[in-house]
């Protein structure tokens, strides 16, 4: 990763990750799909130390269109298929690392690497054990920090 990537993030959790990408100077973007996550983390205060952190209540699935494209996706859920919604969202050249493979099986970390053309370049890595991504949600809204304004 480079400092000021544009880093989108699907499956906000603690927002410890999150955090740990603004650290390297990342221009963070987290969605989470569990509404008492959500409001979980607006509560931390660990992340007042980010106040460029970008987060949004929504579906994983669907990315964040208005802000594409990307530097970087990072899934933080296995996925059972490859989003090519996601892939869509990836600056040519950017990268998207996912656990890859059904609930209740073990996983491969993949990396995608995006091409001229739109074509991906797969990656497959060891075996791992993640939860699964969800679908659910289907508008993404969020808000910055310091800012009453919310993506509605």
């Amino acid at each position: 990763m480079q400092p000021l990537d544009k880093v989108l993030e699907i499956g906000t959790g603690s927002a410890y990750q999150a955090a740990l990408l603004a650290e390297m100077g990342a221009d963070v973007f987290t969605i989470e799909r569990q509404k008492k996550l959500f409001d979980r983390c607006q509560h931390f205060e660990y992340l007042q130390r980010y106040p460029i952190l970008q987060f949004f209540y929504g579906d994983g699935y669907e990315g964040l269109p208005r802000y594409a494209p990307f530097d970087k996706i990072v899934l933080t859920a296995a996925a059972p298929q490859i989003s090519q919604v996601l892939v869509r969202q990836l600056k040519t050249g950017g990268m998207m690392v996912l656990p890859f493979g059904e609930h209740g099986e073990s996983q491969r970390m993949i990396r995608l690497i995006k091409l001229a053309g739109g074509e991906v370049n797969e990656e497959r890595f060891g075996a791992f054990s993640f939860v699964s991504m969800l679908e659910g949600r289907k508008k993404a809204f969020g808000f910055l920090r310091g800012n009453n304004d919310s993506d509605n």
